[in-house]
C-alpha cells in the first residue's frame, strides 16, 4: 500500500467518524474536511501542543482499528504534523469518551465536531456551496485568534465567560463550553 492509498483510508475513517446520516444529514462536506485534512494545526497558546498530540496519536488508533501495523502508520503517516481536522476529531472523541460519555444518548462524536465546524462559520460549506476563500478567512481567524472575546468564530462559543476565550487553551474552551450548556 502506499502512503497516498493509506493517507486516503485515513481520511475515509475520519471523515465516516463525523459525516454520518445523524449529523450531516447526507450532505457531502469532502471539501471542507479535505481542505482542513491538508491544513496543519498551528498553535500560539503551548498547551495547545496536547491537542495537536491527540491529532497525532489518532492515526494509530486508526492503525488499531482498522489493522495496520504501527510500523506502518509511522511510515506513512506520521511524516507530517497534525491537521485541523486530525486535532478536530481527536478533540471529539476525548470530549465524547472522557467527559461526556453516556451509554443512554450513545455516541456524540460527531455532535461534538460539527458544534466546532459551525462555531467557526462553516457548516454551510457543503461540496455544493464550498468557497475556498471564506474557509480560508475562517481557518485563519481561527489559528490567529482573531474570532470573538467570547470564543464566537473559534471552537466553542461561552456566551457566559469572563475570560478572553482567545488568550485560553483549546482544552478550556472546550470544558466551559460544556458547563455552560450543561447548567442551561
Amino acid at each position: 500500500m502506499t502512503r497516498h492509498e493509506l493517507n486516503n483510508k485515513y481520511f475515509e475513517w475520519m471523515y465516516q467518524l463525523v459525516c454520518d446520516e445523524k449529523y450531516s444529514k447526507r450532505r457531502s462536506y469532502r471539501k471542507l474536511l479535505m481542505y482542513l485534512h491538508n491544513t496543519e494545526f498551528t498553535y500560539s497558546i503551548m498547551l495547545d501542543e496536547n491537542r495537536a498530540e491527540d491529532g497525532t496519536t489518532l492515526r494509530y488508533r486508526f492503525g488499531d482499528e482498522c489493522s495496520y501495523d504501527g510500523s506502518v502508520i509511522a511510515t506513512c503517516l506520521d511524516d507530517h504534523p497534525c491537521s485541523i481536522l486530525e486535532m478536530m476529531v481527536a478533540l471529539s472523541y476525548r470530549c465524547e469518551e472522557h467527559i461526556m460519555e453516556d451509554s443512554t444518548i450513545g455516541n456524540r462524536t460527531g455532535q461534538w465536531f460539527w458544534t466546532m465546524i459551525v462555531n467557526l462559520g462553516l457548516g454551510g460549506m457543503t461540496d455544493a456551496y464550498f468557497d475556498r476563500i471564506y474557509v480560508s478567512s475562517a481557518v485563519s481567524r481561527f489559528l490567529n485568534h482573531e474570532y470573538s472575546r467570547n470564543g464566537n468564530g473559534g471552537l466553542f462559543t461561552v456566551e457566559q465567560c469572563k475570560r478572553d476565550l482567545r488568550k485560553v487553551e483549546i482544552w478550556y474552551q472546550l470544558c466551559w463550553y460544556l458547563d455552560e450548556i450543561l447548567g442551561s
